[in-house]
């Protein structure tokens, strides 16, 4: 707290410099300003002769009535006089004194209307304005950050609708076709119906988890996170999950192996937990080797309990180890029918495990690829 102090006091240093030198000067120039006028004035009336004959020369007046004149009006008003010839010096010496200080909120004007156009040019405020002109850069930098990646999601939004869309022609092409020859063929052999009505049944099933993805897309932006918190056995669930898993690991001969000790607990919201560690460890499938282990551990460290999951196979390139939390983002380039998702589960994990106050992380190299959820106890 106190280095914040600090810096923002070193930050107006500047300006607070300048207007103060500003400020003593346009005291000075006051102060003088009067001396000089009130001086002038008196010693200007002095020359009574020269303004009784200005008056007898210009209005044609006798000498005694110029004189009358030059008393009851000059002399005797004279501190009148100088009161509003000094009023009228100081408005205008104001007048240039206010401007002197409104130019530097004229100039952050200006800067927040490069902000609000969106100009691409740099921010340029006065020497002693320097610490507003960073900021003012900062906030345009991290708006032009924000449009673009809000620009790249809608863009991989856009382009997912339409890879879904076509993965969605296909299983239904498919359903068609073979439900058209169980039709038209009442009388086929049971072992060959059963094959078509497997093979109609998966592509269904297809179907809707990729209807089920585009549920996925509609909904992620528009509901808020609401946890219902309770104790958590960590065992049991990840163990419980694993299980869950065997028929997705079977075909390759892919294992889990959960290790975690017995009594260790999560305080959070069960349902959405499961989602974040489903989401996590069907990735590790996807994206491991076959005849490979999975291992999901998970322990207590300091204030915190910490889960891994972690996989051999192709390591993740590091460009894209920060990007694999964006939504939409899809790793598999090639839309893999069997693997590639709405490239929502890693982003919906990011999103619940911030809603616990955790961490979610990951780090590959050409051994393992390993994520990492922590959670404060």
């Amino acid at each position: 707290m106190k280095s914040k102090t600090d810096n923002r006091r070193n930050d107006y240093t500047k300006l607070k410099s300048k207007v103060f030198f500003q400020m003593l000067f346009i005291i000075f120039a006051a102060a003088a300003t009067v001396i000089f006028l009130r001086y002038v004035i008196q010693k200007s009336f002095s020359f009574g002769d020269s303004i009784v004959r200005f008056l007898m020369d210009t209005f044609y007046l006798s000498d005694r009535e110029a004189v009358m004149l030059y008393q009851y009006i000059f002399l005797n008003n004279i501190d009148s006089i100088t009161l509003i010839v000094i009023f009228i010096a100081l408005v205008i010496l104001l007048k240039f004194a206010i401007s002197w200080f409104t130019k530097y909120f004229d100039e952050v004007s200006a800067g927040m209307d490069k902000l609000v156009e969106e100009s691409d040019a740099e921010i340029t405020l006065s020497p002693e304005l320097d610490f507003m002109e960073k900021k003012l850069n900062q906030i345009k930098n991290i708006l032009e950050k924000q449009k673009k990646a809000a620009l790249d999601a809608e863009q991989r939004k856009n382009d997912l609708v339409v890879y879904l869309a076509h993965d969605i022609k296909t299983p239904l092409t498919s359903v068609i076709g073979y439900l058209s020859l169980l039709d038209e063929a009442p009388d086929m052999p049971s072992e060959q119906k059963a094959k078509y009505v497997g093979i109609t049944l998966e592509k269904a099933y297809r179907l809707e988890q990729l209807i089920n993805e585009f549920f996925e897309i509609t909904r992620f932006n528009l509901q808020t996170i609401v946890l219902n918190k309770e104790e958590i056995n960590l065992q049991f669930m990840l163990q419980q999950m694993a299980d869950e898993f065997y028929p997705m690991l079977t075909p390759q001969e892919k294992q889990v192996s959960v290790n975690v000790p017995d009594g260790l607990t999560l305080w959070g919201d069960a349902d959405k937990l499961a989602r974040v560690f489903n989401n996590i460890l069907k990735n590790a499938i996807a994206y491991s080797y076959e005849n490979s282990v999975i291992d999901i551990s998970a322990v207590q460290q300091d204030k915190n309990i910490v889960v891994t999951f972690t996989n051999q196979g192709n390591p993740i390139p590091q460009a894209k180890l920060d990007t694999i939390f964006e939504k939409f983002y899809r790793l598999d380039s090639a839309r893999s029918t069997n693997t590639g998702g709405a490239g929502l589960g890693l982003a919906i994990a990011q999103e619940i495990v911030t809603a616990h106050a955790g961490t979610i992380s990951v780090e590959s190299n050409p051994e393992n690829t390993k994520f990492t959820v922590k959670f404060p106890l």
